[in-house]
This record gives structure tokens, sequence and C-alpha cells, in this order.
């Protein structure tokens, strides 16, 4: 008669025994590294049953009172685990319901705006950096209590307004990632060299690519490539210029514009126009519940004049949108142009005003007298901070913040 073992063909390692007297006298097994199943019945005639194994080894034994009540309970034979329940994932910062505690330092320029965006957040803290220079006129920098920003997420607020004041906030850009941070992100909200991103010509420098390269060594804190914030930069293909070596984050001020529209009395009656092709593509779906007038330049004899290419502005208060403005003259002969084709009034936007050699004063103010003697409003972003200071408390110019922007992009 065969013994358990061998009605066990499951046993992991079982021979089957010698018959006759010598299988009683016959040597101990010894005992295997791992326990083996214990030997199971053979299932009734006629009446297959399956098994369903799951956890590794050692997991039916937990699982098999439970299991035989829920295949008792559907008369399937199928013996079902019990609910598993899920692993427990970290909180990511910036998620729903979690807030990311941010060390903001900034330029001297920016103060004011980073005092705003301070404003906004509660789980933003404001530092100041010592902007010292030596006897030769060399930077010479220094970061108060550098220690405590350890495993901080820290984040600076920037303005490259001149050639002269980027290398000194270069030098504190590439430090702070290196003083054992959790994180780094830069805003810069205007990129300065934008418009210089072409090469007509052999000889001609595009230095939008060399400042590009720059910001794309700025070096990894803690927790990675550290983060680069611009608001509309000037031509769309620049985003191609960074390197894999930092994340560069697009956010744009027209929700500033829009959300502004709204207030306005004639809200209802509103056309927004784009001074030529290129603002149009780049702005249009996000104002595309706008009726729209687009406007182009062409060449007449050695002049370039501004004409309608598209669009009605009859009786409408029209406002002129474009992501800059140095000269201002295109936005002036805008202005002129949808006067003459009968708009109630004439407002322009602009996320970064430029106006080298105080040309903001060509701007005048329509004094409610009708669009041919001057703007309604003039929006700008705060991102061009000594234009902001120009312009203060001057018609026809409004400051739109982008304090909560930037406050929102900080905790991503």
């Amino acid at each position: 008669m065969a013994t358990a073992a061998s009605a066990s063909p499951g046993a992991l390692g079982a021979k089957t025994p010698a018959r006759g007297p010598s299988a009683r006298h016959a040597a101990p097994k010894p005992t295997p590294a791992f326990a083996r199943p214990s030997p199971r019945r053979a299932p009734a005639p006629g009446r297959p049953r399956a098994s369903l194994h799951l956890g590794g080894a050692g997991a039916g034994a937990g699982v098999a009172s439970s299991s035989s009540s829920a295949a008792a309970a559907n008369g399937s034979g199928l013996h079902v685990p019990p609910a598993i329940a899920p692993l427990a994932l970290p909180k990511m910062a910036g998620a729903m319901g979690t807030h990311k505690n941010v060390v903001l330092f900034y330029c001297e320029e920016m103060r004011e705006l980073a005092q705003q965006v301070v404003a906004r957040n509660d789980d933003i803290e404001l530092r100041s950096i010592s902007w010292r220079t030596f006897a030769d006129g060399f930077p010479n920098l220094f970061i108060s209590n550098a220690h405590s920003i350890r495993g901080r997420h820290v984040a600076f607020l920037a303005s490259f307004s001149s050639p002269s004041v980027i290398f000194e906030q270069l030098s504190i850009i590439y430090a702070l990632p290196k003083l054992f941070i959790s994180s780094f992100t830069l805003i810069l909200p205007f990129f300065p060299t934008g418009t210089s991103e072409r090469m007509e010509d052999e000889g001609d420098i595009a230095t939008a690519f060399t400042l590009a390269r720059i910001l794309s060594n700025i070096p990894i804190s803690r927790g990675g490539p550290s983060s680069l914030v611009i608001f509309d930069i000037h031509a769309l293909q620049e985003r191609f210029y960074f390197g894999d070596s930092v994340l560069p984050c697009f956010e744009s001020g027209i929700p500033l514009l829009k959300s502004r529209l709204q207030e306005l009395p004639d809200s209802h009656n509103i056309t927004i126009a784009f001074p030529d092709d290129g603002a149009w593509k780049r702005f249009y779906k996000q104002l595309q519940h706008f009726p729209m007038v687009v406007c182009n330049k062409v060449r007449e004899g050695e002049q370039r004049i501004v004409r309608i290419k598209e669009g009605d502005p009859r009786g409408r208060h029209v406002v002129i949108v474009d992501d800059l403005v140095q000269s201002g003259g295109t936005l002036i002969e805008c202005q002129k142009v949808l006067a003459a084709h009968g708009a109630a009034k004439v407002s322009a936007y602009a996320t970064h005003g430029i106006f080298p050699n105080n040309s903001w004063e060509k701007f005048q103010h329509d004094n409610g007298e009708g669009p041919e003697h001057g703007l309604s409003h003039f929006w700008l972003t705060d991102s061009c901070p000594l234009t902001v200071k120009a312009v203060k408390d001057r018609q026809p110019f409004e400051i739109l913040s982008l304090a909560g922007p930037i406050a929102s992009a900080l905790q991503i």
C-alpha cells in the first residue's frame, strides 16, 4: 500500500518509497530548507475544484479560511483572496490639499513684486540678499544664514533689465542650487533677448539662444533640474532653445487681461485686435470667444503702413493685444487705423512694456473724446519694474500684477 507521500505527487522533491520489507528500515529523509505544502486530498470524483493562490509562499495559509468562506458563499469553488488595501502614496508638493513652503529671494528691482507675491500666499517666505560691490565695481554678494535653507524649496525672482545687472544675478542663480536645497525655481518674467533670435545674415548673433544656453546650465539641486518660469516669451520657437538640464515653464499674462476686461462697464462690447499675424497666432486661442480684428503691415514705397486685414471695429471697444511693446510705433498706427474705421474706443495690452528712451511718452489718454485722441486704457504687467516706476499714476497706463500667477507657479 502506498504511503501518504506517494499519494501526493505535488510534494516538492517527493520520491516513491521502496516497496517491500526493506522500506521500513529506510534512512529518514533530511528536512528540506523550505517548508513543503501540506498534502491535499484529491478532489471528489465528478467535482472539479480550482484554487487561486496570490502573494507567494505562505500566503495561502493566511487566506485559507476567508477564501473557503467566499467559495462556499458563491458555490463556485474558486478561492478568492480578501480585498487588499491600496498602497499609501506620498503627498506631492502642489497636489490638491497640499502646500509647498517656498523661500523666495529677489533682485532689488523686483523687491515690490516679491513683496506682493508673498502677500498672496502664506506658504512663501521672503529672504533678501546683500548686493554689495568691490572697489572695482564687481559684485560682492552674500546670502545670510545660508545653512537655514538646506532642505527647503527655494526660488529667485530675477530681472534682466540690462546687461549690467545680469552677471550679479547669474552668480546668485548658480549658487543657490548648491546649498543643499530641495528644489530651485528661477522666475524670469521677461526673457529680454527674445527679439534677437534670428540669424538672417552671416555674422548675426542670436543672443536669445546664448542666454537660453546660460540658463540651461544652472546647477541641479538635490531635487533634480531647476525650473524656469517665463511669461509670454516673444518667439514661440525659443522654448526649444533650452537644454534638458532645466525645466522651462511658459506662462501667460492674458488671463490677467481677460479678468480686467470683465470688469469694464462695456465688457459686452469688446473686440480684440492683433497688430500682425504673429500676435494673432500667439494669442487667438486664449481670446477666441471675442470678435477679432487682424491688422498687418504693407509696404508702400519706403513706408510700411498698417492696414486692417480682416474684422470690423465699427462701434466697438477695440483692445490691441501683443506680447511686448518697445518704441510703440506699430501700436499707434493700429490705433489710428481702428479709429478711422469707426471704433468707439481703442485700448491696448502688452505683457512686457520695454519703452526704451522713454517711448511710453508717445501714448496719450483719450480723455473720453474718442480714439482719434488717444487710448482709453493701456494695460501692462509688472514684468519690467523700471517701466512700472516710470508710468505709475500716468494715464492711460494701468499695471496688472503678475504676483498671483507667480505665487501659483511656485506651487507647481
